[in-house]
């Protein structure tokens, strides 16, 4: 079963991602800020992360950086997801490394399209 990374300062954020996560069989592991996001990363070994933009301590794009300079962790999928649309525009196309950018105020499906999808893509090239 495919473990996904949820990382997100806000437990109801994270509740919500989960239920929608789970509803297709995903196992979800948590992490509410960017250090813990990384430790995660180390001792579970996600099939794919969830990144919030604005988070304390390490924000999102910060940490989807540090995962993609890293040879360990750099064909890890990364999903931004993150409510603060207009900031992010200008940090997505210049800045980050992420595969896929999801607005929190999207559909459930938006969210399952996009996490499925990048799952699929990254087992075929493996």
């Amino acid at each position: 079963m495919n473990a996904v990374l949820v990382v997100d300062d806000d437990k109801i954020q994270r509740l919500i991602i989960s239920k929608i996560l789970r509803s297709v069989g995903l196992r979800v592991i948590f992490a509410t800020n960017g250090m813990e996001a990384l430790e995660q990363v180390r001792q579970h070994s996600p099939s794919l992360v969830i990144l919030d933009m604005l988070m304390p301590e390490m924000n999102g794009l910060q940490v989807c950086q540090k995962l993609k300079a890293d040879a360990k962790t750099n064909h890890l999928p990364i999903v931004m997801y993150s409510g603060q649309e207009r900031e992010f525009d200008s940090y997505w196309k210049n800045y980050s490394r992420a595969d896929a950018y999801v607005s929190k105020v999207c559909r459930p499906q938006a969210l399952i399209d996009t996490v499925m999808g990048l799952l699929n893509f990254s087992q075929a090239c493996a």
